[in-house]
């Protein structure tokens, strides 16, 4: 039982790499939050339990290293609540990024975004026309459209180049204008409408060649930043599951490193305990 407070003590200190992970991986997100995602919420959940972890490790550690039953106890008490909040969190990322995906488009290697493949607490949230305007900003100053141009030897790309493009969810869905529109490939941003009628999906009369327009307004362009948001998350649902696993396997045996400590702090050393208990009695003649 005593080999756990040292295997205590070395897990808690991997857990505290790992804590240096998970907050890798929120900062990651507020990046993406700032630059391309555009949704500057979701990443503090992740962010406050990278550092918890990383606190409640180094009491764990301390506890385990130096048989102080009081920070071993602490450690338990709150890394309980710690695992209940990855979970709870781990959860909450699959229910709200579960519907929706883009859908492949014939002779193109991109996929296209449709608002209505999504549904739930997340697309209520952006969809809410207050919101949106800070999303749309938020996109509009990452410069993500006016940096997709491409040029070969100074010839820009053709449409069939393009078409073989495997665009982002908020590159194909904010910065070009449907497919089903029939518009007129000039450039990456730039689309002029074809000789026949625009098709009837609402965002083709909502496509614009401003610029600072685009189809920023587009549903599409709200559908590919939900997409965009549910390729983050998996990614970083991933990280969540694998640290999971790992922090029951801790609780599990800072479990049996507690019970040790309680034993040392009651003069009850474990195996002299025994012994003394197997000793025979003696036979007085």
């Amino acid at each position: 039982m005593r080999a756990s407070n040292h295997l205590i003590g070395l897990l808690n200190f991997m857990t505290f790499l790992l804590s240096i992970v998970i907050l890798g991986g929120g900062i990651w997100l507020s990046s993406r939050a700032n630059n391309t995602d555009c949704l500057k919420f979701l990443q503090w959940p992740l962010i406050v339990i990278g550092a918890s972890i990383m606190v409640v490790s180094l009491a764990g550690f301390a506890g385990a290293c130096y048989r102080n039953t009081f920070l071993m106890w602490l450690y338990l008490f709150v890394m309980f609540f710690i695992i209940a909040a990855l979970i709870g969190f781990i959860i909450f990322a699959y229910a709200v990024t579960d519907k929706g995906s883009g859908r492949p488009v014939m002779n193109k290697a991109y996929l296209e975004y449709y608002l209505p493949d999504y549904s739930g607490w997340l697309r209520d949230r952006v969809v809410d026309e207050g919101y949106w305007a800070k999303i749309s900003s938020c996109i509009r100053d990452s410069r993500a459209c006016s940096k997709m141009g491409r040029s070969f030897n100074g010839v820009p790309e053709t449409y069939d180049m393009f078409s073989m493009r495997k665009l982002s969810p908020i590159e194909s869905g904010c910065c070009k204008p449907p497919t089903d529109c029939g518009y007129v490939y000039v450039n990456e941003t730039l689309w002029n409408p074809g000789g026949g009628l625009v098709g009837s999906d609402i965002d083709c009369s909502r496509w614009s060649n401003d610029q600072q327009m685009l189809c920023y307004q587009c549903d599409s362009c709200k559908a590919g930043v939900l997409g965009g948001l549910k390729k983050s998350w998996r990614k970083v649902s991933v990280i969540n599951i694998v640290v999971l696993i790992l922090l029951v396997i801790l609780y599990v045996i800072g479990c049996a490193a507690f019970r040790n400590n309680k034993k040392i702090d009651n003069d009850e050393p474990y195996g002299e305990a025994r012994m003394t208990k197997a000793q025979p009695s003696r036979i007085h003649l």
